[in-house]
């Protein structure tokens, strides 16, 4: 033990006992993932054929934030890996953050960086600096002299600047781009629509099959949750802390990593409150700052303007919350006098219109279409799917005022 005498940092953690099983980018064992047996077994139909080196299906998995689908595509990749070895055949997979890489040119460099040996390759594949026409000529290269199969993971594929690399990879066979290796890709998006926007061609060379992942219930998210209790110490969790946080869990949303993130916050509370339990009023607290933290990431970085129309949704769901949706002209009435207290100019209703369908994209409101009948003709109206005291709450912490009243 030192002997510093520093009292400052925690050596012995009562509460965890390895928080890393709570953590939302970790790859849990086999035993682990629960509740997407059958979703694991129909991609692992899909891309079976790359076990013998032969070409696998091009996948797209839809699914709401938080149902498993990054999980289990990671999941089969891994263990088609194995058994592809096994085969005598050598496999491997690239998984891309598209969210983060959106550009075509940092997709691919990405894809090649993770995938390139260079000591077998005699290849480098530096961070920047290429044009995007020779990161694929190094890519084809490096997936030729290394591999029989590989897949790539392109999570948050809808993130993607264009369709570009989507052409790429999913036609390299057939364009003559790759004289051994095969590829499949698998897209991974949360918006449902997305297909709709794709280049017809794309479309049909990428969307080979399809998955839909629906969200966990109450059950799922309990066995989740309980899969992963042994992140903390023994006897830490009360009895009722699991059940609580997968009913508030699967009434609000279904997501597993909201589900997660609420055990993990819960333990951190009791840490801060010295508790030597985590007990079920925790949970409620937990919940709160899980929503909170998630909206404040889903806004980092937006405009001012992009804020006050949020805020101007807020202001009209707290102020009437009996109604389900208000009108873009409403919102924009309340977002003008935001505006003037803010000493901003307003931006036109059309930009607001499209402020409103970036935020719609990002699934933090939802839009709907109105039939106003004869005489009003058809409209759109906009709904928070956050909580709109969460919504005001970081609103006001990230440095906008007070909402004004409608």
């Amino acid at each position: 033990m030192s002997s510093s005498g520093d009292d400052l940092f925690t050596r012995d953690d009562p509460i965890f006992e390895n928080k890393e099983l709570l953590e939302i980018n970790h790859l849990p064992e086999e035993g682990r993932i629960v509740g997407r047996d059958d979703e694991i077994s129909d991609l692992a139909n899909a891309v079976n054929p790359a076990i013998f080196g032969q070409s696998p299906s091009n996948l797209l998995i839809y699914g709401k934030t938080g149902t498993g689908k990054s999980l289990c595509a990671k999941h089969i990749s891994e263990r088609l890996v194995r058994v592809a070895k096994d085969e005598g055949v050598t496999a491997e997979f690239a998984y891309v953050d598209c969210a983060q890489d959106s550009t075509e040119t940092q997709a691919v460099q990405t894809i090649a960086h993770s995938l390139n040996d260079a000591e077998i390759t005699d290849v480098k594949i530096p961070d920047k600096g290429l044009s995007t026409s020779t990161y694929y000529k190094r890519l084809w290269t490096v997936l030729d002299s290394q591999y029989d199969v590989v897949l790539i993971i392109l999570d948050e594929v809808d993130k993607l600047d264009d369709d570009d690399i989507l052409m790429q990879l999913s036609r390299a066979g057939e364009a003559g781009k790759l004289d051994h290796c095969k590829i499949g890709v698998i897209g991974i998006s949360n918006k449902i629509k997305y297909k709709d926007r794709m280049d017809e061609r794309v479309k049909s060379s990428l969307c080979e099959r399809e998955f839909v992942f629906p969200p966990y219930d109450a059950n799922q998210l309990r066995d989740i949750m309980q899969a992963r209790s042994d992140a903390f110490k023994d006897d830490v969790l009360e009895p009722s802390v699991i059940p609580r946080a997968a009913a508030l869990a699967a009434r609000e949303h279904g997501d597993a990593r909201k589900a997660i993130d609420i055990l993990r916050y819960a333990g951190e509370i009791a840490q801060s409150n010295g508790s030597e339990r985590v007990r079920e009023e925790f949970v409620v607290q937990a919940r709160e700052r899980a929503e909170t933290d998630r909206f404040r990431e889903l806004i980092r970085g937006s405009t001012p303007h992009s804020r006050y129309v949020l805020q101007a949704l807020a202001v009209l769901s707290l102020n009437t919350p009996d109604e389900d949706g208000f009108r873009t002209t409403r919102i924009y009435d309340v977002y003008e006098e935001i505006c003037r207290q803010e000493g901003s100019d307003s931006l036109s209703l059309r930009r607001v219109r499209d402020l409103l369908k970036e935020h719609a994209f990002l699934d933090i409101i939802e839009q709907s279409r109105q039939s106003g009948g004869s005489a009003e003709g058809s409209y759109t109206e906009h709904q928070l799917l956050e909580d709109p005291d969460v919504v005001r709450k970081v609103l006001v912490e990230t440095g906008e005022s007070e909402p004004v009243d409608s």
